[in-house]
Parts: structure tokens; sequence; C-alpha cells
């Protein structure tokens, strides 16, 4: 059985979207695997190693919110891990002690994304890609 996690990503809103880009991307070197945009947002995902940093601006943390949850729900920081079975994993997180936010949902990015709060008062997002690469 194949049940842990494949990613993880760290995903700050931050409210100056161009001053954490800029730092985090041409100050401290961190390249861009991708930029996207939603109605009124934008985010970029910069390389950091094993890890992603991924930088949303509030419109964008607020669409996300609606997607996954249906509502604005998440604080400035939230913590992502990609799954090979979102449903799989969220059922295992709930029975470790996670408290469901949402359900899995398919996403318009082709992502299936649940949303709990875990231990230590983090906010997490399972994912698990749809359409995987290969």
């Amino acid at each position: 059985m194949d049940s842990g996690v494949l990613e993880m990503r760290l995903v700050v809103t931050a409210p100056d979207y161009e001053a954490a880009l800029a730092f985090y991307r041409d100050v401290l070197g961190m390249p861009e695997l991708g930029v996207f945009s939603s109605p009124g947002g934008r985010v970029t995902i910069l390389d950091a190693g094993r890890a992603t940093l991924e930088l949303a601006d509030p419109p964008h943390a607020a669409y996300v919110d609606e997607v996954e949850v249906g509502r604005r729900v998440a604080g400035h920081v939230r913590v992502a891990f990609q799954v090979p079975d979102a449903e799989a994993a969220t059922d295992r997180l709930v029975a470790g002690g996670a408290e469901v936010i949402a359900r899995p949902v398919e996403t318009p990015w082709r992502s299936l994304n649940a949303r709990l709060n875990g231990p230590a008062g983090l906010q997490l997002t399972l994912f698990e890609e749809l359409d995987p690469a290969g």
C-alpha cells in the first residue's frame, strides 16, 4: 500500500505579494516552477529543493478556499501535501485526530483536494494530482 506523502508545499498568503515574490525568488534565489492566475489573483510556485514555497495574494487564497471549502477558512499559512489517494489519506488523517473542514473535491486545476485542521493549529490541504505527469 503506497500511502506516503509525495510532496509538501508551504502555501503562504502574502498581502504584499510583489515584495514577497521579489524576496524569495530574486533575493533568496528560489527559481519559479509555475505562475498561475485566478479571477483577480495570482500565485507563484517557487522551487525550494525538495519542497515548494507557494506564495498567493489574498484574492487567490480566497479563490482556493472557495473551490476547496466553499468559504474563506485559511489563515496566512496552510501546509499542502501531495498524496497518491486523497480520499484514503483524508480518512487516515481523520482517524489520527485531524478534523475535516472539507472532504476531497475536484478542482479546476485537475486535482482532488481536501482541507483539514491538523495538530499544532496547522490547516492542511491534501491534494491528489488527477493528471499525473508521465
